[in-house]
């Protein structure tokens, strides 16, 4: 009995097929830092295309609290009145001053709380929608953006952006405008209302301002540095979260929990020492305003129980100007909430809009073309590079000087080592990436002129994991072509030879596959994903090695459906596997980006090169 891996040993570096070319980690990169650089005023226009859909919303409620801040501002007032004017009446056997007094209060209190609910619920409805229209925008953003960003950004970020950050600016406009619109409303209407009732009293309310609001500075200076990293920390704990989860069977195979518990452990304490530095700011700004706030309300009682002794000052305004001061103080520590929601929220907010300004690199054509229309049943296209070169952006020139032709039906498979630029030039022709120069053509037009929908008709990749979503088989069949009958989805099943399997599943062509296709093997996976290409129906068909990762009898299986599927296609196959190659018509071994041998695989068998040398490698390790 002879194994998988000396049945059909890999060309080169099987372990990392497909990876080849991409570009390597290290400082150099932007994409290392959790947060992509943000435009100047990016941050402000992203909230300002936010809110200005609603604007007619949010003026309402913002006219609900101005008024609501008017009811609750009223009170010190008619306490006032109470005092010096209704108590002496009251003296006198006149009810009528106190009776109103109440009657006024207690207008003032239920008009307060129902326009406090009025605007409570207006306010969720704003945010709610915000929010809506944000998460849509940043998951509609991220499936445009290229394949060459989510190579480097990853998905653990990417979730970080739609969640945790979003949820900071949830508590941003849940809590903490409500504070500052109130904090503000308040501070201008009390600071009037003490002037008016005693130019010295109020005088007093407004000195204290000048400390008050060194405290604000000082603090939206060093907190907006501990936000800032407290969003790096908790991005960086999702990072290694959802990487650990994703790559569970490595994990437990290899042993790697108590290095990843070491490693998680790291971020974690970071998150901790962020979460505490932030913390600690607002302590320090807290504990100051209420000194400010005390200090401030014991010299304007001291002063004012002095001048009512002597008789230039009334007690009911004494009083109501205690009350004032009270309520101009009271919301400091609501300030401080609202600063640390604002603060996070503004962190946050800035890498959504970074992320948001990222464009892609491989942009629609401002005028698209069409293809020339195909003759025949199956036939394929023409494929040109026509003097391309190609460098990722943080790496050295993968392509250089670049041609290939490849004649319309023609199969190439594509042979070299790790490195060699196999997986980069299926890329190229998928248009996941542009060329540095040169141009990739599809019967003599170049991709950059053809629409992504064009493209994606005529061209389609099946990659060695052929992904599968969660959901039905046929609906992961029905991917290759959206408005396809279920006999058209059960024909190309039969075609491809995966009838049989899917009909053996307890719901048939109904069973869901679960997450990532973990209900079927790795070989089933294939067959849907050929199910799927051949429903598409594409001229040019790129397989980054289907048989890479399965077993001799799933192999073998797959090699039947890839027989069917190429059929009069154009087909570029990037080969790992030798019995790969003898589906092909031609070959082409790859050495650091150039084509070193070009031919029929019985030609070059022949031949005393290095395709010659690994086909007789092979055929010994059969023996």
């Amino acid at each position: 009995m002879t194994s998988t891996t000396a049945d059909q040993p890999a060309l080169a570096g099987d372990g990392t097929a497909g990876k080849e070319g991409g570009p390597p980690p290290g400082d150099a990169d932007p994409f290392a830092a959790d947060a992509l650089p943000t435009p100047p005023g990016a941050t402000r226009a992203l909230l300002l295309s936010l809110l200005t859909p609603m604007r007619a919303r949010v003026a309402v409620a913002a006219l609900l609290l101005i008024v609501q801040q008017a009811a609750v501002q009223a009170g010190p007032l008619l306490v006032a009145y109470a005092i010096d004017s209704g108590v002496p009446a009251f003296r006198d056997h006149d009810y009528g001053p106190l009776a109103a007094v109440g009657a006024g209060y207690a207008l003032c209190a239920a008009a307060a709380g129902a326009l406090q609910y009025a605007f409570l619920r207006a306010a969720a409805r704003i945010n709610q929608d915000v929010l809506l229209d944000l998460r849509g925008r940043i998951f509609r953003h991220a499936q445009a953006l290229s394949v060459d960003f989510h190579e480097r950004y990853t998905s653990g970020r990417l979730i970080s952006r739609s969640t945790t950050d979003v949820e900071s600016l949830r508590e941003l406009l849940s809590e903490g405008l409500q504070e500052l619109i109130g904090v503000v409303l308040s501070f201008v209407s009390i600071s009037l209302m003490l002037l008016w009732l005693d130019l010295g009293i109020g005088a007093i309310a407004v000195a204290s301002f000048a400390p008050l609001y060194l405290l604000v500075r000082t603090y939206r200076r060093r907190a907006t540095a501990a936000y800032a990293e407290r969003s790096s920390a908790m991005a960086s704990v999702i990072v290694k979260f959802a990487e650990t989860m994703n790559g569970i069977r490595p994990v437990q195979a290899f042993r790697r929990e108590r290095a990843n518990d070491a490693d998680f452990a790291v971020s974690n304490h970071r998150h901790e020492r962020a979460n505490g530095d932030a913390l600690l700011e607002m302590a320090r700004y807290v504990v100051g305003s209420r000194l400010v706030a005390n200090t401030a309300v014991a010299a304007m009682v001291l002063w004012g129980a002095y001048r009512v002794a002597s008789e230039t000052l009334a007690l009911g305004v004494l009083a109501a100007a205690v009350l004032y001061l009270r309520r101009l103080y009271d919301p400091i520590d609501r300030l401080a909430m609202f600063l640390n929601s604002y603060q996070s929220a503004s962190a946050s907010l800035e890498k959504i809009a970074g992320l948001l300004a990222q464009t892609p690199t491989v942009p629609e054509p401002a005028q698209s073309k069409a293809l020339p229309a195909q003759p025949g049943e199956h036939p394929g296209r023409e494929v040109t590079f026509e003097g391309v070169r190609f460098a990722y952006r943080t790496g050295g020139e993968v392509l250089p000087a670049f041609d290939l032709s490849i004649p319309a039906g023609q199969t190439v498979a594509v042979v070299g080592s790790t490195g060699a630029g196999k997986s980069t030039l299926a890329k190229l022709l998928a248009r996941f990436y542009d060329p540095t120069e040169g141009r990739v053509l599809l019967d003599g037009t170049d991709l950059r002129e053809l629409a992504t929908g064009e493209l994606r008709r005529g061209v389609v990749m099946v990659t060695q994991e052929a992904f599968l979503f969660s959901g039905t088989i046929a609906e992961n069949i029905a991917i290759g072509r959206p408005d396809a009958t279920p006999d058209e989805i059960e024909r190309a099943a039969k075609a491809i030879g995966a009838h049989d399997f899917i009909s053996s599943l307890p719901e048939g062509y109904e069973t869901d596959v679960r997450k990532r296709g973990g209900r079927i093997s790795a070989g089933q996976r294939q067959l849907v994903g050929f199910a799927r290409a051949l429903l598409a129906d594409p001229a040019v068909l790129i397989l980054d090695e289907a048989t890479s990762s399965l077993d001799v009898p799933g192999e073998r299986a797959v090699q039947r459906a890839m027989d069917t599927v190429l059929q009069g296609r154009t087909a570029v196959v990037i080969a790992h596997r030798l019995s790969t190659v003898e589906i092909a018509d031609r070959v082409l071994v790859m050495e650091h980006g150039r084509i070193v041998e070009d031919g029929a695989p019985a030609e070059l068998i022949g031949g005393a090169g290095r395709f010659a040398g690994l086909h007789k490698a092979w055929r010994e390790s059969l023996a």
